[in-house]
């Protein structure tokens, strides 16, 4: 395989016509390749042919793994994404992947359904899945239904238990007159116990199925006039509608079609074909498809917004209420040929539209192609209505054995810009940026060359997503990608951090979902280089930001220099302002300043002895961590021994040690300290050290010891400890006695505290537990 990747800093890329000049723009002015505003060469141009050994071309963006589409698997459609898996829609079913390592995917199940298109989504535990064409069945089935009529017969959306992902199980299948191209989920912020589905059905209307609930009708014509009758009384129609599909979660085999929603009508006469009735635009302009329907609607809940592709025209929806959205406005463009997909930005202040001109099966990237025809078109939304801003196309001219025109791509969360990646089928995908709607510019890219050296074999990305931290694109004929942004001088290493910052638990491209960052370094960081990279921010202000900020960054994973950190995050932000400075202060607020103490208890010695060996316990808490846990010796105010146990952090720790002293009264000291070096108050506990072992004497008066020199028929005893006598112990019976120096053993002869004749051992404990040990014979008294 011949690999052409670029490793210089290539200038941006960018095409853009701006605001209502763009309809006067010629054709010849359009038609001017993007390369020779290059005075550099572009690498994607040349790349050599074939299915699995392409030429690649990639500048900012790495491809980390390509996952070859396996058998029965046809063409390879759009993607969906839950937890640690791509659902990759196929024309023949689905392919689940296992994304948990993220730059490794691995195949982990398929499910063979076919039924055309293949667009997937997922709610939760359910997947949805489009079906337009044959052999489309209720039972996934691959033999074609016989006709029209056979029970069958499934055109429509179709609803799947994903609750094991690996065997997924149909409960629903909502049939369609036109079937379902595509379709879009929108779950309403305020109704959690449904999901709708829009469908955007594209195809035929199925005028002689029995499949469908009151048949199928289709009044021919495309004009406002052609869907009314002779009294001007609007005609009913299965085409220029998106039906509304209502899934409730809890039973999902009741989804059913709630409502046929008119998008398209005309508010004067109520004709269902209110917009483009399709058409040429004029000399040297495109010829427009009829809006029937729409190809593609991105809902975007959280501010009450869809935007729909469909066909003729590009239009903004109020969603509000799910079930019955209504038009906003609807706008069109002499050079759009297919209005097929859109996207909002984060702000839901812009929309790019995409139009796919010659279907996506044509060669439309050519250096003979204008650059705004199969572009994306820019729209600013103000005041509620579409005021277009530019046009942006793949600026990399194309070969016309490669099929390329705009298609499917998605935000890229890189905070304060609108950055998105998409998918040019064998125009391989693009990064661009279009925070100045008026001049969007390239920023990354990745390319292939055509699937065939001769001939257009129809391929290339389908899709190109942005799935929390990597870009995932659905290769037509090739299979399933995973990329990676490379820091550039287009787009940092902070930026890209911050962008991987944002997590989402599923993604439907088409059901857009807000994303808001929370303070961090990365943030903070990205902002500092926007602000340093658009000129706001230079010279000594700039350094000393940037001085400031990497100060911080060196102390705030020490919990001791919490608050010396914190001084360098406001440093930088004074110096920074603007965004920056924001992210910097809101970063330094978060930087946790510890002044809480530890908890340190002694747990072990309980009592102040008199000990034989001291053992010390002292167990410690904390919030943050814990650093160390001491307990030292002291005699006399004299450090004696220094015993500790690192703790590492931990929330909690025991510190425990065994220590031999020299007989003298001690005191114990302990506390504990913290990460961010907060001491607990040192306490004291005085103990004793006993190291001498209990004196024993035989008592000598005739009434209390019969005998001498170890051999006694009568013995007494007395014992002295000055730390106090324990207990006593004669042949294993044990004695507790008073805890007194003092203290007596009497009158020891046969049968009386263990005694025995013949040897006896006498063993004296004092309470520190010392012991002295006395041996003797006992005799039988005198006859």
């Amino acid at each position: 395989m011949r690999t052409r990747t670029t490793t210089r800093a290539q200038k941006a890329r960018a095409f853009a016509v701006i605001g209502s000049a763009a309809l006067a723009v010629s054709l010849m002015t359009a038609a001017a390749p993007a390369a020779a505003a290059d005075e550099e060469a572009d690498p994607r141009v040349g790349l050599t042919a074939g299915l699995h050994d392409a030429g690649q071309a990639a500048e900012n963006i790495a491809l980390l793994s390509a996952q070859q589409k396996t058998a029965p698997f046809t063409t390879n459609s759009d993607l969906a994404f839950t937890g640690d898996y791509a659902i990759a829609g196929n024309y023949y079913g689905f392919q689940i992947y296992d994304i948990a390592e993220q730059e490794a995917p691995t195949l982990a199940g398929t499910f063979v359904c076919p039924g055309g298109q293949g667009d997937v989504s997922v709610a939760g535990n359910l997947l949805f899945m489009s079906v337009e064409s044959s052999p489309g069945r209720l039972d996934c089935g691959t033999v074609a239904p016989t006709s029209a009529t056979d029970p069958q017969y499934f055109r429509g959306v179709r609803v799947f238990d994903i609750s094991n992902i690996l065997a997924p199980v149909q409960v629903a299948a909502v049939q369609t007159c036109r079937g379902s191209h595509t379709h879009t989920v929108v779950e309403d912020p305020d109704d959690t116990e449904n999901v709708y589905v829009y469908v955007s059905g594209t195809g035929g209307v199925r005028t002689t199925t029995t499949t469908v609930e009151g048949g199928c009708v289709n009044p021919a014509g495309n004009t406002l006039e052609s869907q009314l009758g002779p009294d001007g009384t609007p005609l009913d129609s299965a085409r220029f509608q998106v039906e509304v599909i209502k899934v409730p979660r809890a039973n999902p085999a009741a989804a059913a079609i709630v409502n046929e929603a008119r998008l398209f009508a005309d508010s004067a006469t109520g004709s269902v074909a209110g917009l483009w009735p399709g058409g040429s635009h004029g000399e040297g302009l495109q010829t427009t498809s009829a809006t029937d329907a729409c190809h593609d609607i991105t809902a975007y809940p959280e501010i009450g917004l869809a935007a729909g592709a469909c066909e003729g025209n590009g239009i903004l929806i109020d969603i509000s209420d799910p079930v019955n959205p209504k038009r906003l406005d609807a706008v069109t463009d002499p050079r759009f040929a297919y209005w097929h997909s859109a996207t909002f930005n984060n702000d839901g202040t812009k929309v790019v539209f995409t139009d796919e001109w010659g279907g996506g099966s044509a060669a439309r990237c050519r250096d003979v192609d204008p650059l705004n025809w199969g572009a994306n078109a820019i729209f600013d939304i103000v005041d509620g209505k579409l005021q277009f801003a530019s046009y942006y196309k793949m600026p990399a001219p194309q070969t016309a054995q490669e099929n390329c025109v705009a298609h499917n791509g998605s935000l890229i969360p890189v905070p304060g810009r609108d950055i998105m990646v998409q998918a040019w089928y064998q125009g391989g995908l693009s990064v661009f940026d279009f925070t100045d709607s008026a001049n969007p510019v390239e920023i990354a890219f990745f390319d292939r060359g055509p699937n065939d050296a001769t001939r257009l074999v129809t391929g290339g990305y389908w899709s190109t997503y942005w799935y929390n931290g990597y870009v995932y694109g659905n290769e037509i004929g090739r299979g399933f990608d995973a990329l990676g942004l490379v820091p550039s001088e287009f787009l940092s290493a902070d930026e890209i951090a911050a962008a991987k910052e944002i997590s989402f638990a599923e993604v439907n491209v088409q059901g857009q979902k807000e994303f808001s960052h929370e303070a961090s370094l990365a943030l903070a960081g990205a902002y500092l280089d926007q602000a340093e990279r658009s000129g706001e921010l230079s010279g000594e202000a700039l350094a000393t930001a940037r001085t400031q900020f990497e100060l911080g960054k060196s102390l705030v994973s020490d919990p001791k220099q919490a608050r010396a950190a914190i001084a360098a995050f406001q440093a930088s932000a004074a110096a920074a302002g603007g965004k920056a400075g924001e992210a910097l202060t809101a970063f330094a607020a978060t930087v946790h300043v510890d002044s809480i103490k530890p908890v340190s208890t002694l747990v072990a010695p309980t009592t102040a002895g008199p000990f034989k060996q001291l053992t010390v316990q002292v167990d410690a808490t904390d919030e943050i961590g814990l650093e160390r846990v001491v307990a030292n010796i002291y005699q006399n105010g004299k450090l004696v021994k220094s015993t500790q146990t690192a703790a590492n952090g931990a929330a909690s720790a025991t510190h425990s040690a065994t220590v031999t002293l020299p007989e003298g009264t001690y005191q114990v000291r302990y506390n504990s300290s913290d990460t961010a070096g907060n001491v607990s108050a040192t306490k004291e506990y005085t103990v004793v050290i006993d190291t001498t072992a209990p004196t024993v004497t035989v008592k000598t008066g005739a009434t209390e010891t019969v005998g001498a020199d170890g051999s006694y028929s009568l013995v007494s005893f007395k014992l002295y400890d000055a730390g106090k006598i324990d207990k006593v112990e004669l042949n294993g019976v044990v004695k507790d006695l008073s805890n007194n120096a003092w203290s007596d053993v009497n009158f020891v002869k046969p049968g009386v505290f263990g005694a025995v004749l013949g040897a006896n051992t006498l063993v004296v404990y004092d309470v520190a537990g010392n012991t002295s040990t006395l041996t003797f014979t006992v005799t039988a008294p005198a006859v």
